[in-house]
């Protein structure tokens, strides 16, 4: 078989340039992780454009769409990049002891449950060097290579370009301090609707939908609510005595056994979008990624049995 010509390949500069636009779906975004300007990126995606004879995005006045020919030829640039990723760190696996396993997890998944069980892994896998992340972007719009294992909803996670596993489910109670309880006590879902409810913008809705799972009508004074970019500063804010907060059983279960917070209602008990980990399709064959994903699965069944 004869090789393939070098000159066959796109400009590969061009092609980085032409990836991180078409993840982000903006020049701008692209040009910030890749460290120079939006104008170096339009540039580059001129290029490839005009190398490949084809429009690969729609100008809009300043936003850029993906063309169907463009939105095609990005599947595969990104598959093939993930490809690159994963044989990168082998190639290093096979000339270092140590691998470096990087973890994109959600704030308060990480704070609650999986960092106090970190330690397991990593005294069972020495030779494996975790790199914890927090964050809740969308996992198609970080770069092939900047993650190995992520967790997220499964409602965030789109099918076919990852393998996913689900870690558990949650279910959302009415939750507060000690003192908040005794100096506001409820014995009903209504009685709640008067007091200060902590809410996090990674959970809107979620009032609502616990309201409509007691038989009652949502809150329609705005000014009830106490909002918070993230979701555990909410259930710190709870903890604090600030309000109820919608807190996550099992997320919680050590707050409520060490007295930081309390249910004063037992139900209804509102199930939520299962937390599920992820890893890109190609990378399902490497070792360190599966022991670690062994690893969750059985950690959290024993999790789940214990309760």
């Amino acid at each position: 078989m004869s090789e393939m010509p070098l000159q066959v390949l796109p400009p590969l500069t061009a092609l980085r340039s032409f990836e991180a636009a078409a993840r982000h779906g903006s020049f701008s975004r692209a040009a910030d992780e890749l460290c120079v300007t939006h104008g170096a990126v339009s540039r580059q995606v001129r290029v490839l454009e005009d190398w490949a004879g084809v429009a690969l995005f729609d100008r809009v006045g300043k936003r850029v769409v993906l063309t169907n020919v463009g939105r095609r030829f990005s599947d595969k640039v990104s598959s093939a990049f993930g490809d690159i990723a994963a044989a990168a760190r082998t190639l290093r696996a096979d000339t270092n002891s140590t691998r470096v396993l990087t973890l994109n997890i959600l704030p308060t998944f990480a704070m609650r449950w999986l960092l106090p069980r970190l330690s397991k892994f990593q005294f069972a896998h020495p030779q494996i060097e975790l790199r914890l992340v927090t964050s809740d972007q969308p996992l198609e719009r970080i770069a092939p290579g900047l993650f190995d294992v992520a967790v997220r909803r499964q409602s965030a996670l789109e099918p076919g370009e990852f393998r996913t596993g689900i870690i558990f489910t949650e279910d959302e109670l009415p939750v507060c301090s000690p003192a908040f309880a005794e100096a506001h006590p409820v014995r009903q879902a209504a009685e709640i609707k008067s007091l200060p409810l902590l809410v996090a913008d990674t959970r809107a809705g979620s009032w609502d939908r616990w309201f409509a799972a007691a038989g009652e009508s949502s809150v329609s004074n705005d000014a009830a609510f106490r909002r918070f970019d993230h979701f555990y500063l909410a259930l710190q804010a709870a903890i604090d005595g600030l309000g109820f907060a919608l807190g996550p059983l099992p997320l919680i279960e050590e707050d409520l056994a060490q007295g930081r917070l309390v249910a004063p209602l037992s139900g209804p008990k509102l199930s939520a979008v299962p937390y599920c980990w992820a890893v890109r399709s190609s990378e399902t064959e490497d070792p360190a990624v599966t022991q670690f994903i062994t690893w969750l699965e059985e950690e959290a069944l024993n999790f789940r049995r214990s309760r």
